[in-house]
């Protein structure tokens, strides 16, 4: 089973089924994919899709999420990489890849592409549109 990490604004291109991303989505509820989260991601998840629908959207979103067998609850995590200077509050989406040893992370943050630079530790992130290419393969 493919491990990723979703950041925020992929989830929320995600969770709506008139969304033409709603397949990932899909694919979490029915067991296909292993979603890595920490406390302080599911903060995030909850923060911007309250904002973005509504607080009781995200609570429905957040519980499901947390009741399905294939969500990886990572907490602690025990090493904070610091990888991207540019926007700190990045950096909890690379630690739970990296603490978790994810295939991907998924995302469409152009702070990521900080990420291209760096050798070690070798972070492999996709689009949305890339990872289902990925998984087609």
């Amino acid at each position: 089973m493919v491990r990723i990490v979703l950041d925020t604004n992929c989830l929320l291109m995600s969770v709506s089924k008139r969304s033409g991303y709603y397949w990932l989505f899909e694919m979490l509820q029915q067991d296909k994919l292993e979603l890595v989260v920490t406390t302080e991601i599911l903060g995030e998840y909850e923060e911007i899709m309250g904002r973005f629908y509504s607080p009781v959207y995200a609570d429905l979103v957040l519980n499901g999420l947390l009741n399905l067998p294939n969500i990886v609850l990572l907490n602690p995590i025990y090493y904070r990489w610091e990888l991207i200077k540019v926007d700190n509050d990045d950096n909890k989406f690379v630690d739970a890849y990296i603490g978790s040893n994810a295939d991907v992370l998924i995302t469409y943050d152009k702070h990521f592409k900080e990420l291209d630079l760096i050798s070690f530790p070798k972070v492999v992130r996709m689009t949305i549109e890339e990872f289902n290419v990925f998984l087609s393969s």
